[in-house]
């Protein structure tokens, strides 16, 4: 059972400024009244210039969130853009792979270059929620269907089984204080859609953000993240990701297609599709795109025998499930199942 969270800024800083400090305070609260106690590293509320400014920081925060042995669980405040910055602080000199030890890590969207990190030093994390995006909901409480996850996670340590969520939320246009105790709306939603394939299908999963994947090898955000991600060799080859499920989910920036395709023949090129046993697609948030990005995928990967399964209720779009990498997982979309073993 885990009973300490610690909380780090690995990308963005934000939760460090005075204008989400109402969004904070909901968190905090909601965390302890789950019997949790709540602690941030020491630079994680340093705010959003220090955070940019010093990746060496946050790379401490991460390898004391690690050493701390109070700490359960290491809860990733938000995501960002340029966690990739931590790659020479946490792998030059072995630092990560020193420091890592087993504890449930929880986040997603810019986190996922995180998840490639702790994936290469061998532990398995867990993706879909963060602190500011989820405990920190200005609602009257977490969607049940995220609540429920998180509640899970905190008491068995794990995710047994995943299925869809019969509601689907509108992304909430404002966060100020006044935001506070109004719920999001929502809509009814229609489970897992199988885009094409077998309906069962099996395998230890890995992915993210297709954002952050896709700057894996376009400079074009940061022209150094590809250099740094090929120095390190952070991104699997292909024949690692043999036999392995690959999710798949778009963030707030609602990529347009264009740059959806981009991403899908840069892994492709990788050769990720020629090796997986499925892919996994989070639902967009509104629904942007959401046909336009389902008629790439069949076009892009090109192999009508290999199972995708889209409308997952992970990633950005709320709400969220809580997805385990690196475990064993039986995909059921009959069943409308995604099962992992203990």
């Amino acid at each position: 059972m885990i009973k300490t969270v610690g909380v780090v800024s690995l990308s963005s800083g934000i939760i460090g400024e005075p204008f989400v400090r109402h969004e904070l305070d909901v968190g905090v609260r909601r965390l302890e009244s789950m019997g949790l106690t709540v602690k941030f590293l020491p630079h994680a509320l340093k705010g959003l210039d220090y955070i940019k400014e010093h990746p060496e920081k946050r790379a401490e925060d991460l390898l004391e969130a690690f050493s701390d042995p109070q700490i359960d669980m290491i809860l990733c405040a938000i995501g960002g853009d340029d966690t990739y910055r931590l790659l020479p602080y946490l792998f030059d000199h072995v630092e990560l792979q020193s420091a890592v030890c087993e504890k449930v890590f929880l986040g997603f969207s810019d986190t996922t270059i995180n998840h490639f990190m702790l994936h290469k030093v061998g532990l398995r994390t867990f993706y879909g929620q963060s602190f500011l995006a989820d405990l920190c909901e200005l609602g009257p409480d977490m969607p049940p269907y995220s609540r429920g996850y998180f509640e899970e996670l905190i008491a068995t340590g794990g995710i047994r089984e995943i299925r869809p969520s019969d509601t689907w939320y509108e992304e909430r246009k404002s966060f100020d204080p006044s935001q506070v105790g109004v719920p999001l709306t929502g809509h009814e939603d229609c489970g897992f859609v199988l885009l094409q394939g077998p309906p069962v299908f099996s395998g230890k999963i890995l992915g993210g953000c297709i954002d952050s994947l896709h700057d894996f090898w376009d400079g074009e955000r940061y022209a150094d993240m590809p250099v740094l991600c090929q120095k390190y060799r952070l991104f699997p080859d292909g024949a690692e990701w043999r036999g392995r499920i690959l999710l798949l989910e778009s963030s707030e920036e609602k990529m347009p297609p264009a740059a959806y395709r981009r991403a899908l023949e840069y892994l492709k090129k990788a050769g990720v599709f020629d090796a997986v046993s499925g892919v996994l697609i989070g639902k967009p948030m509104d629904r942007t795109y959401e046909r336009e990005y389902w008629q790439l995928l069949r076009e892009v990967i090109a192999k009508p025998d290999l199972p995708i399964l889209c409308n997952i209720n992970i990633g950005h779009a709320q709400p969220r499930c809580i997805m385990p990498f690196g475990v064993e997982a039986m995909v059921d979309a009959e069943k409308q199942t995604i099962l992992f073993d203990s």
